[in-house]
């Protein structure tokens, strides 16, 4: 199992994320930040528990966040 956390509040709008996981991230149109899909939010910190295929290009989103906004975590 893997956790994913957002701390929305960070984000810039990079789209970063996007563009290595799309299957798990998107911009929202509103505000111009990412948004993690189908992920639990509460005080701009999204959380999606998901399978361990969700490691490898998450991993990949967080390595590339310039202001380090994602964690990923086996849990």
């Amino acid at each position: 199992m893997v956790r994913i956390t957002h701390y929305r509040y960070k984000c810039i709008g990079c789209a970063y994320c996007v563009e290595v996981a799309p299957d798990f991230w998107e911009m929202n149109e509103q505000d111009g930040k990412s948004d993690l899909i189908s992920a639990n939010t509460k005080n701009q910190i999204q959380v999606l528990l998901t399978d361990d295929l969700a490691w490898e290009q998450n991993r990949q989103a967080a390595d590339v966040c310039p202001v380090s906004c994602i964690k990923v975590e086996k849990y």
